[in-house]
């Protein structure tokens, strides 16, 4: 399996290994665009892997804060003063840069600015850029992408 991230149309396509596309799923990459630099809350373009899949068997809207489990589960009943603006739910795909000098190593390394596709608490703004950089999925489709692909799979992330 590969995976194509289209920033354009906001989507998320995955492939076999033959290039048959066999899923595609809505998605929200970075509000403030596309861009490889440390710091910048950009999404970053190129060839990626996924480097690891974190929370296998975690209930769904499991909130994760630097890739571990809080034990907090997220509802849309929390109230606005207790949520956060960007949750990190359900399973997390941290992806690795694979383009040293463009988004791998020195100051554009993917891995490195913790850019993962998450299952996200901003049900609302998917299909339209409102990340922080990472790519957010709808919790349901994470578990479903997470399910069907492995470490090590490809992620081509483009503006078109």
């Amino acid at each position: 399996m590969h995976l194509k991230i289209s920033v354009k149309e906001q989507k998320l396509h995955v492939y076999c290994d033959d290039n048959e596309r066999v899923k595609s799923f809505v998605i929200s990459t970075a509000l403030k665009g596309v861009g490889q630099n440390k710091g910048s809350f950009c999404t970053p373009l190129g060839q990626h892997i996924v480097r690891a899949k974190i929370g296998d068997g975690a209930p769904i809207f499991s909130e994760f804060v630097a890739r571990r489990l809080t034990g907090k589960i997220w509802s849309p009943t929390i109230s606005v003063s207790d949520s956060k603006e960007d949750w990190i739910l359900t399973r997390i795909l941290w992806l690795s840069g694979l383009e040293v000098g463009f988004n791998r190593l020195g100051n554009q390394d993917t891995m490195q600015r913790f850019i993962y596709i998450h299952g996200t608490n901003d049900l609302d703004n998917l299909g339209k850029p409102s990340s922080h950089g990472c790519i957010r999925m709808d919790n349901y489709d994470i578990i479903d992408l997470f399910d069907q692909i492995k470490v090590g799979d490809h992620v081509l992330i483009s503006e078109i």
